[in-house]
């Protein structure tokens, strides 16, 4: 470090002491002028902000005047995720597809109307001439997140009608999103790999025959090869990913941005920074890092009594990294059951016992019960607590052989169609720019001439 910008940092030291004794504002100060903090009520639940049609999340059900919380559900257009899932069709193979399809024209395809999705989708599965030597070569990072969004930015320059948000325009951007976005992320990694980490580079072309899974494991594997049941798991993580109601941060985002007129490449890449945040898409990450830990601490993964002892040590903030809490348990939303983790649990059993980890996979599941009980206890929840997607998502990911550094960009794959059907409906309904009120706290100072200042 050269004495210069030593220098600078001891001055942005003295300024963020400064910064410091600015006001910081209490709960009670929250409560006192009425602020809803993070947009939650005291019980947590979302203040309302707007209208979707787009999915729906129920997590409690009037019963005699009162909310009661219920077993979680999840709805598209109207329709429950888990009856698409329980009428997958192995044939077909593109779950995924079929499930954006409902979300942007809000009817299931025809079979004929599938395929014919499908052969478009593969028509914008391309990037602009020379992208990857220009943009995704350039300056790669082990944040694949970061990368993703830089080059979601930079399509904008490649498209002449970047713009134009017309329903027309914003569709044919959005169906592009939706199809490189696999790309985007599995070639950011390549690129980090081969720069930073000094690992052979190797650039698979995606295959138009193939679904947004497929493609997935086929780029990102040296050898392209993959299992049916892989890209199925993959295909149904996909589904019960792509869409969460308009709540939540990245799809709020999307609503925000939209509504000051932006383009659809700069909402989109305000969705990705929004989403690629450790309390949004990262979850599954923190479950997987927490999962390592508790096998160091505890080898015998039958013994319910040593699991057990060391679960409460990390409610008690003693253990992993101190934040006393037990990842990929509880949701903002779902008291009861997430909808998601009930339907994948079944899936992610069956590649278990492909991939020979069984064992790990009851790991899983003794830890979510033994939780349940223990944070119901400790934190006196009555409601209930259960274990939400993400609690599995990470192990699928990691037995799909897929590294740690894109599993918050396969969320991102996932939420495309989601997000951009959100751009879609603010844009259809077109109105006011969002813009909340806050309440200002801060009294009434004199000015003081800059010579009389102290």
């Amino acid at each position: 470090m050269n004495h210069h910008s030593h220098h600078q940092n001891e001055e942005v030291l003295k300024l963020a002491e400064l910064f410091r004794l600015t006001p910081k504002f209490t709960e009670e100060t929250y409560r006192a002028n009425q602020v809803k903090r993070g947009l939650r009520d005291e019980t947590g639940a979302g203040v309302v902000t707007g209208l979707t049609d787009i999915s729906d999340v129920i997590a409690k059900k009037n019963v005699n005047g009162v909310l009661t919380p219920c077993p979680g559900e999840l709805y598209y257009r109207g329709i429950d995720v888990r009856t698409m899932i329980e009428n997958y069709d192995d044939e077909m193979s593109c779950g995924f597809e079929e499930a954006t399809y409902l979300l942007l024209f809000n009817k299931l395809p025809t079979k004929v109307e599938l395929n014919e999705f499908n052969r478009l989708l593969a028509s914008y599965r391309k990037l602009p001439k020379n992208f990857v030597r220009d943009v995704i070569m350039k300056a790669p990072n082990k944040d694949i997140m970061n990368s993703i969004a830089r080059c979601v930015l930079n399509l904008y320059s490649y498209d002449v009608y970047a713009l134009d948000n017309s329903i027309e325009n914003v569709l044919r951007q959005s169906l592009q999103l939706i199809s490189i976005t696999p790309m985007l992320a599995v070639y950011a990694y390549n690129a980090h790999m081969h720069y930073n980490e000094n690992k052979s580079l190797i650039i698979h072309r995606p295959k138009p025959e193939y679904s947004t899974a497929e493609n997935i494991l086929h780029m990102l594997r040296p050898d392209s090869n993959f299992t049916s049941l892989e890209a199925k798991v993959l295909d149904i993580a996909f589904i019960l990913h792509a869409e969460h109601g308009g709540g939540n941060n990245s799809s709020f985002t999307t609503h925000v941005v939209t509504s000051a007129g932006s383009d659809t490449f700069s909402t989109i890449t305000a969705a990705l920074c929004s989403l690629k945040g450790p309390k949004h898409g990262g979850a599954n990450i923190k479950v997987m890092e927490m999962m390592a830990d508790i096998k160091k601490h505890v080898t015998d993964w039958n013994d319910d009594e040593a699991l057990s002892a060391y679960l409460s040590k990390l409610l008690a903030g003693e253990g992993y990294d101190h934040s006393g809490l037990i990842y990929g348990m509880g949701h903002a939303v779902y008291s009861v059951s997430d909808p998601r983790a009930q339907v994948f649990k079944g899936f992610v059993e069956q590649l278990a016992s492909e991939k020979g980890r069984k064992k790990e996979f009851k790991l899983y599941d003794k830890i979510e019960k033994l939780s349940q009980k223990l944070i119901c206890e400790k934190r006196k929840i009555i409601k209930g607590v259960s274990a939400n997607v993400d609690f599995y998502s990470g192990f699928v990911y990691n037995m799909l052989g897929l590294p740690v550094e894109l599993f918050t960009p396969m969320f991102a794959v996932a939420r495309m169609s989601g997000r951009c059907e959100h751009g879609l409906e603010e844009l259809l309904n077109a109105g006011k720019i969002i813009r909340p009120a806050y309440v200002s706290t801060n009294g009434r100072n004199p000015y003081v001439p800059l010579d009389e200042r102290k």
